[in-house]
């Protein structure tokens, strides 16, 4: 299915240090519940040491957003931070285990869980930004996204009759059979005379239903307007349309709302992306963190006039840090695209409307400006730092940056595409190396770079410089190059700045803070 606005690029709404180890292992973690309708007594989780979860799921969250997922919380409760106190108020025996498997994709999450009455294992995938795949449920290729309800008949025998029945008499989005097992996919709720109807039926051993984890439901057979830039722009020919409304385009094709609960949805992000920044600014504390709250000093100096005067790249710098400071104190944040970039997007917008007296309007526009941009790379390439180093998460968000921005400053749509293009071709190869295997440090810098370069690139392209490689053909070429570069400097915590002496020695202090305070 292609990517959605909502569900791939601008959310998910969340706390934690990282979107792929935390919002989206609470979407496993939640998907694993109602395999075990909701009673969960034991469970096993297994990571492949030739990914990235081995060095990183203690420190980035992985631990919390599974363990909230078990307990059936949202990525945005507020006692995630305070998990393992009620992981084990619960009584649920949760081991981790460092095993060769053979995973295939560095964020892979094999878990078998056990209640009284029954067995079940999951093998499933973060692929960034907060988004999953499940690949395997009991060895059976079931391929979810959480972006349905989903229906497992588990069968003694088959059953051609049950199987046509459900193909011709429903209007389901999918019906995929395979031997001992029928997986319907609906964007509505599963009726119970339904579902009673089939648990009657003698050939079926065992029912499941998965409810959807994320905001955008799949629909059947949309009739999307395009697929990439190039296709856009055809579409829009004498159109006159601007980037903004060519998003909405898409996503009422991809969504099935309509424009006003689309722009619904986006004025409800703004309020959280503007709450952070306030948040940040006020001063936020955490122990479990590297970096102190810099941004209240940042706007102390700011209003004193002791910075080199720049109007919009100061309020950016500022805006940046404070979203950043709100994730990392656990707050509440929206991952745009990701938790480790999320201080690009809305810093950049919220920075630039600042100085340039921009309406709350405009910024939603903005925002959808970045989110068709988002779905672009997301379709051709990745969010994922564990697949494409900062690159795919700080570097994406600057060409998002870059377009929302060029549409604040009144540019026309090939400006914000040719923003887009330099600022996503100025990313290439930044590398994904915490500092103390928190999501921090470089990524504060990052961000401030990945806004930089946006608002460098916006004005760029509003004065006619050209991009030469068109936007379509950087995504693909960031693709490439995120292939090429090392497994040590994706987010793995073994590479770059992680592994010199002073990461390390931060890296045991902090570990050693955390044992002395529980």
């Amino acid at each position: 299915m292609q990517p959605s606005i909502f569900n791939d690029v601008i959310g998910p709404v969340m706390r934690g240090p990282s979107s792929s180890h935390s919002a989206g292992a609470l979407r496993i973690g939640r998907l694993s519940r109602d395999l075990m309708n909701k009673s969960i007594k034991k469970v096993l989780i297994e990571y492949d040491p030739s990914g990235s979860l081995v060095t990183t799921h203690t420190s980035q969250g992985t631990d919390m957003g599974l363990y909230g997922g078990f307990l059936g919380w949202e990525a945005d409760e507020e006692k995630l931070p305070d998990y393992q106190k009620y992981i084990h108020d619960s009584g649920i025996d949760i081991k981790v285990s460092y095993v060769s498997y053979g995973a295939s994709h560095p964020n892979t999450y094999k878990i078998t869980l056990w209640n009284d009455a029954e067995q079940h294992q999951i093998i499933a995938l973060s692929t960034g930004g907060g988004m999953i795949h499940i690949e395997e449920i009991d060895s059976f290729k079931v391929p979810m996204d959480g972006d349905c309800y989903e229906l497992l008949i588990f069968l003694n025998s088959s059953s051609e009759t049950l199987l046509q029945r459900l193909k011709h008499e429903f209007d389901f989005i999918e019906v995929n059979d395979q031997p001992g097992l029928i997986n319907i996919k609906s964007n509505q709720p599963f009726d119970q005379k339904l579902l009673n109807e089939i648990k009657g039926n003698s050939s079926v051993k065992n029912l499941k239903v998965l409810n959807p984890v994320l905001p955008v439901l799949k629909q059947k057979n949309p009739k999307l307007p395009f697929l990439n830039v190039a296709e856009m722009q055809e579409f829009a020919k004498d159109k006159n349309l601007k980037l903004w409304e060519l998003a909405i385009e898409y996503e009422k094709s991809r969504s099935g709302l309509s424009k006003d609960e689309l722009w619904e949805k986006m004025k409800h992000i703004l309020k959280i992306m503007k709450s952070a920044i306030e948040t940040g600014l006020a001063g936020t504390e955490y122990e479990d963190r590297l970096l102190p709250s810099q941004s209240p000093e940042f706007q102390k100096q700011l209003l004193k006039k002791s910075l080199i005067e720049s109007s919009a790249l100061n309020q950016i710098i500022m805006q940046v840090s404070a979203v950043m400071e709100s994730k990392s104190s656990m707050q509440t944040i929206v991952a745009s695209p990701t938790a480790g970039s999320c201080g690009t997007l809305p810093g950049s917008i919220f920075g630039c409307a600042a100085a340039m007296q921009n309406s709350e309007s405009e910024i939603i526009q903005a925002l959808f400006a970045a989110g068709i941009i988002g779905v672009f790379i997301a379709s051709g390439a990745t969010f994922a730092a564990e697949e494409a180093g900062c690159m795919a998460e700080c570097g994406s968000a600057s060409s998002m940056a870059a377009a929302a921005l060029t549409h604040l400053a009144g540019g026309n749509l090939e400006q914000s595409l040719a923003a887009a293009s330099m600022s996503l071709q100025n990313s290439f190869g930044m590398i994904c190396d915490p500092i103390a295997n928190r999501v921090e440090a470089p990524c504060l810098g990052k961000n401030v770079m990945a806004a930089s370069n946006a608002l460098s690139c916006t004005n760029m392209s509003l004065s006619g410089y050209n991009h030469l490689i068109p936007l379509d053909e950087v995504i693909v070429a960031m693709a490439a190059v995120g292939k090429a570069i090392p497994h040590e400097l994706c987010c793995t915590a073994l590479g770059g700045l992680a592994i010199t002496p002073t990461a390390k020695a931060l890296e045991n202090s902090l570990e050693t803070r955390k044992f002395k305070s529980c």
